[in-house]
């Protein structure tokens, strides 16, 4: 079955009841209608999946999960290994809002009808809508409906993803992140949770493929995804904090102001992530000393943005596997594009009430192995 969390649907249906501030509308919209309407859908779909023989010969084995601080180089790195073609599986973001096999397999009958029948103009339609709708907010992170992305959405309306502090600025109160430090039993039932949803997709492959997953979230769920996937190999991305971390509260804080949250909220929920950004860098080194089993690496953000090719080479050694043909091809690409990028995307330490001293304290052993003397260096 479907699995859902009652422990904070009750909690966001009491800050809903509770909330008087701008967003108010929309977080009483979600939880009153939207998440337990689309929570009963999925349900009933799950229970249909039983039903289906591939779900059952579907195996996980030897997962890969890219986590590191948000705008750390994640979602980069991810789509540069998606281009070792056919070995992994992996999440479009339009699979993450149907989670159940049967969905999938539905959507993607549409799919095969649309290009046959229509020579793919509702595809289309869809691709020119999210361009004109996403144009503001692609130079920060380009996402769309076909394109991978992080897959604890697929959580989103089970109750279990941080999917919802994007919309909603209750980090003080809700937690998603600090998997690790939940009830064991809570912990094991979301990751059963999560580990269902994950064999969904690989049923809908063809062979044996890896499971890669992207999510800077994960790294509070470090422990609790070696519990679940023992064999599980993890590439853990690294840039200099003192550009990740404002760079991320800029995006949140966009966010949040777009959909009409007070400062009140906002403050709160960028104190909350400082903290937890802090704890990001940290943390999966303190749980891998505790795993020396586990096989994981890191990336440096500033060898993946000067020198893809190298970064992937080298992670692909450290997990024991070799490179296909059409992923040197496509690395030699992304290094003929390198520093082609452009964004509009501005951010400080101190618009968040941070120093370069500050983060230095936090960090000093990270400082010391990465010589991050000086911002960009």
């Amino acid at each position: 079955m479907m699995y859902f969390s009652l422990h904070f649907y009750r909690k966001m249906l009491q800050l809903a009841v509770a909330e008087t501030g701008g967003g108010r509308r929309m977080a009483r919209i979600a939880v009153f209608v939207v998440i337990p309407l689309i929570a009963l859908i999925h349900w009933v779909f799950y229970l249909l999946d039983n039903l289906a023989p591939s779900l059952w010969r579907a195996k996980i084995e030897k997962p890969i999960f890219v986590i590191g601080h948000a705008r750390s180089g994640t979602t980069l790195f991810h789509r540069l290994m998606l281009e070792d073609q056919g070995r992994y599986s992996f999440f479009r973001a339009y699979e993450m809002a149907f989670p159940s096999l049967i969905q999938k397999r539905l959507i993607r009958l549409l799919g095969r009808i649309d290009a046959r029948f229509l020579g793919s103009a509702i595809e289309k339609k869809l691709i020119a809508t999210e361009d004109v709708k996403l144009e503001k907010t692609r130079d920060v992170h380009h996402t769309g409906l076909f394109a991978p992305e992080e897959d604890d959405f697929c959580q989103a309306f089970s109750c279990a993803s941080g999917f919802w502090i994007v919309l909603f600025p209750y980090m003080d109160q809700l937690d998603f992140y600090y998997w690790d430090q939940w009830p064991a039993a809570r912990r094991k039932r979301a990751m059963r949770g999560y580990h269902r949803t994950i064999r969904r997709q690989m049923a809908l492959a063809t062979g044996t493929p890896v499971h890669l997953s992207k999510n800077p979230t994960f790294n509070g769920r470090v422990e609790a995804l070696i519990e679940e996937f023992p064999d599980a190999r993890f590439v853990v991305c690294m840039r200099d904090p003192r550009e990740a971390i404002p760079s991320l509260m800029k995006m949140m804080k966009q966010g949040w102001q777009r959909m009409g949250w007070g400062d009140d909220k906002m403050e709160a929920s960028i104190d909350q992530l400082i903290e937890q950004s802090f704890h990001t860098y940290r943390y999966p080194r303190e749980v891998f000393a505790r795993h020396p089993e586990t096989t994981w690496c890191e990336v440096d953000y500033r060898e993946l943005m000067s020198d893809p090719r190298a970064a992937v080479e080298k992670v692909y050694d450290a997990l024991g596997m070799e490179m296909s043909d059409p992923l040197r091809e496509a690395l030699g690409q992304a290094e003929r594009k390198r520093g082609t990028h452009q964004t509009s995307h501005t951010y400080g330490l101190e618009e968040f009430g941070l120093s370069d001293e500050k983060v230095r304290a936090e960090l000093p052993e990270l400082f010391d192995e990465y010589g991050w003397a000086e911002p960009n260096g």
